[in-house]
């Protein structure tokens, strides 16, 4: 009798605590002018012209609830009020290397967010599986929504970088929600990565991928999405952007993945740009791209 109780109970905290994914606990307003990145961005304390946008946003630190831990990320949103489309923005790295932050956002998704969009984006959790338990911290971005006021939660697309690339393709496997996604220099072959970057694999995959040498082809084959491009919510649409000069992740792997997305007429595209791992030298295109993108296949 005891023992059916104690999974009884079990099942109930299991339930409440997989009831709270998503539950936002705190959003707390930023004042970029106290961040690291304002002295990049601006001059005697105003803005550079290249930044005007920036007036136009409001920024915030959150937190929120994913299997019963407490996660961190950031938010824009437009100052204007009104209903805007959702884009998660997976950022790359791992642990606390590339952490996602205000100069981030900034950098990366700021011109979008000007034209109408709700940006937000996850820290993941302290213990970082690099692809593995952490999916669900973006997965439950998709319930935090529902309490942001400016949110359409019915309109969300996605937005991932390097690393945040993997979280992508992950996310589209794993969820119906995504309406259409962006992924840049992104890793779709945890294999190859091992190959091109060997420090990848004896300073990330080994620390962070739980049982990494017992179960290594197991868990590469998991977070490589060359093996399961037809498990794609059918649904959605992506575009691959590629730099062709790309030291940190094989430019070989767009290529790869392209072919397994033709091979089962997924809806996509890739486009290539001769620049590095950052599109250093294409910013201002790589914000046309991306807006040009959503507003055609997210607004609508």
């Amino acid at each position: 009798m005891n023992r059916i109780l104690t999974s009884i109970f079990f099942l109930l905290f299991l339930s409440f605590g997989l009831a709270q994914n998503g539950q936002l606990i705190s959003k707390n307003l930023v004042d970029i002018s106290n961040t690291p990145i304002w002295d990049r961005i601006s001059q005697d304390n105003e803005l550079h012209s290249d930044f005007e946008h920036l007036k136009k946003l409001d920024f915030y630190f959150i937190t929120y609830k994913s299997d019963n831990q407490k996660i961190k990320g950031l938010l824009i949103e437009p100052k204007k009020e009104g209903k805007y489309p959702v884009v998660i923005f997976n950022r790359g790295g791992n642990r606390d290397f590339a952490q996602l932050t205000v100069a981030t956002m900034i950098m990366y998704t700021s011109k979008l967010a000007e034209q109408g969009y709700v940006i937000i984006g996850s820290n993941y959790r302290e213990k970082d599986e690099f692809g593995g338990a952490e999916i669900n911290d973006v997965l439950n971005l998709t319930k935090t929504i529902n309490k942001i006021e400016k949110a359409d939660s019915n309109c969300i697309g996605m937005f991932g970088w390097s690393r945040g690339g993997m979280m992508t393709y992950l996310a589209l496997q794993k969820s119906d929600k995504i309406k259409t996604a962006i992924v840049g220099n992104g890793v779709s072959n945890l294999f190859d990565t091992a190959k091109f970057r060997p420090k990848m694999e004896t300073n990330v995959f080994a620390e962070c991928i739980p049982n990494y040498w017992k179960n290594k082809e197991l868990e590469l084959k998991k977070r490589s999405v060359v093996y399961w491009a037809d498990e794609l919510d059918k649904n959605s649409s992506l575009l691959i952007l590629c730099g062709t000069n790309d030291k940190r992740v094989n430019p070989d792997q767009a290529d790869k993945i392209a072919e397994k997305l033709s091979e089962i007429n997924y809806d996509f595209e890739i486009r290539k740009f001769e620049t590095d791992h950052y599109f250093s030298e294409y910013k201002t295109e790589l914000n046309e791209i991306i807006i040009e993108w959503f507003d055609k296949r997210l607004k609508k």
